[in-house]
């Protein structure tokens, strides 16, 4: 299972590679998010963690010169969170990267309105410190995921500007990710090589997980300042483990139409 969804992603990233040079940059974007996190990981604590989360996002999105219905989009985060129980005993830190590739058909009913939609790959690297922790002080994350992806935009003429509102959804549907078993130290995983289902098939099932982004687009000269929320609510029930990882934060872009 864990090879099958790997050559999933491979397949995704083939027509990107091959197709680079047929592609044009439309938009590019450099994104700085600042909001509220909560943090569930009984492998670490049973405690809920809550604190700040600082990310950055930079992604671009291509239409393509043969298929200009098609757009794909390339996409990095890089996050760091601090949190701390209600005891405020301990704390939590914690950083992640995201690489995620979207591939999406867009359809537009009039030269206001348009929708795109289709598959999205992801794959997630990161970790969690516990400062309290002796035994078990930090964890491991590591998963990929393919998501139906969404988004809804519309034209708003005002104030002799055109004001862009957008709406971009997905939600994973199959994956991947690690995890400890219960009472398992890494310990074993790693030194003596003791596997215990620690790469564990993720579905909606045990790990119902959505991702939402609604932006308007603030026209300034040449440049376009996107300002939002983000969401971003990741949940896992696996290996009598419970992870969650909550994000509300305000989203600042600068976008760039080449």
């Amino acid at each position: 299972m864990k090879n099958s969804l790997f050559s999933i992603l491979i397949l995704m990233l083939v027509p990107t590679m091959a197709g680079a040079q047929e592609n044009s940059t439309r938009e590019k974007v450099w994104a700085v998010g600042l909001g509220s996190v909560n943090i569930l990981d009984t492998y670490i604590s049973q405690e809920k963690y809550r604190g700040e989360e600082l990310r950055f996002v930079s992604y671009s999105a291509f239409h393509g010169t043969k298929h200009p219905n098609v757009v794909t989009q390339i996409m990095h985060e890089g996050s760091l969170q601090t949190a701390s129980p209600r005891s405020e005993d301990a704390d939590d830190i914690a950083g992640s990267y995201t690489f995620s590739y979207a591939l999406r058909r867009e359809w537009k009913p009039n030269h206001r309105l348009s929708f795109q939609a289709g598959a999205q790959a992801e794959l997630a690297l990161g970790f969690l410190y516990n400062s309290r922790n002796g035994n078990n002080p930090a964890q491991l994350k590591c998963g990929l995921n393919i998501s139906p992806s969404g988004v809804v935009a519309w034209q708003l003429p005002l104030w002799r500007k055109v004001f862009l509102l957008r709406y971009e959804v997905s939600a994973p549907l199959v994956g991947a990710m690690f995890s400890p078993n219960y009472g398992q130290s890494y310990y074993e995983i790693f030194s003596r090589g003791n596997y215990d289902h620690n790469i564990v098939f993720t579905t909606p099932l045990n790990a119902p997980s959505l991702k939402q982004m609604l932006t308007v687009d603030i026209p300034i000269r040449r440049t376009i300042l996107r300002v939002g929320y983000l969401g971003d609510f990741r949940q896992a029930e696996v290996n009598s483990l419970k992870y969650h990882t909550y994000s509300h934060l305000l989203v600042i872009s600068l976008t760039r139409h080449i």
